[in-house]
């Protein structure tokens, strides 16, 4: 009778264990999957224009013709 007390025992704190890690599991993934709820959207728009032809030449600058 003893035996089976003792397993019992063991199973609880292994239960206990495997729950702990669970949930460990499932907070770490939430942390690192956004759990936020927020719209990160990586949208990113860069522009870059040069300079136009009827803008005027700058003052003192080498030109080449």
């Amino acid at each position: 009778m003893a035996d089976q007390q003792s397993n019992s025992n063991s199973n609880s704190f292994l239960a206990f264990v495997v729950g702990g890690l669970l949930v460990a599991v499932v907070v770490l993934a939430w942390l690192f999957y956004g759990g936020n709820g927020a719209d990160d959207s990586n949208d990113l728009n860069i522009s870059i224009e040069g300079p136009s032809d009827s803008a005027p030449a700058a003052e003192g600058a080498v030109s080449t013709e």
